[in-house]
């Protein structure tokens, strides 16, 4: 897939008021210092389309990007470690989840996994949630450029033998990504556009 467009449509924490368009979207969404913001600039090839920061958590709102006019990309708030009050990580929580419960037009999801890392039981908490309310969602490994190639297959092989020993039946599709390198983005496009046009069938 080819990007030609990527322009901000709307941020909001009210499900009821994401765009009325029925148009695919497919949601990110990770661990806070995941590299979420980084990945989905390198995607759309807009250094500055989502805000990037050191500090984790930055995003905090349900934030809708319009692409090439037909499909949106939705970055959605960090979960797990920002510093922000107990009362506003519950308020992520909770509009966060009904966007998932009651978004129809959300077709898939990618959920942004840090390579480095071992398995954390946050994101496989996420994962279980999408897995129990039947919504699909994708993996993507970020941050591939910081592991040697060997490390890199170590790590992600723990995770394969981590959700299938959690009573999952098969490993989600995934993905190797770089926001340094690019690696990985034709990958997450081009299967994107497939999803789009079977969905026109």
């Amino acid at each position: 897939m080819k990007i030609k467009t990527a322009v901000f449509e709307i941020s909001n924490s009210d499900v009821s008021k994401c765009p009325k368009e029925r148009i695919p979207e497919y949601a990110f969404i990770g661990r806070s210092n995941v590299g979420k913001s980084s990945l989905i600039n390198m995607l759309t090839n807009h250094s500055k389309l989502a805000k990037t920061s050191g500090t984790p958590g930055k995003t905090q709102l349900i934030n809708h990007f319009k692409i090439n006019e037909n499909w949106f990309l939705v970055d959605l708030p960090g979960y797990g470690y920002a510093r922000v009050s107990k009362k506003t990580k519950r308020t992520f929580q909770s509009f966060i989840k009904n966007y998932f419960l009651q978004r129809e037009q959300l077709i898939g999801t990618f959920v942004l996994i840090d390579s480095r890392h071992e398995p954390q039981r946050i994101d496989m908490d996420f994962m279980e949630f999408l897995g129990e309310n039947q919504i699909p969602f994708c993996i993507i490994f970020t941050k591939a450029d910081k592991l040697t190639p060997n490390k890199l297959k170590k790590n992600i092989e723990i995770y394969k033998t981590k959700l299938l020993e959690d009573s999952w039946d098969i490993f989600p599709d995934y993905f190797v990504t770089s926001s340094t390198s690019k690696e990985g983005r034709d990958s997450v496009l081009d299967f994107i556009a497939k999803i789009n046009e079977q969905l026109k069938e």
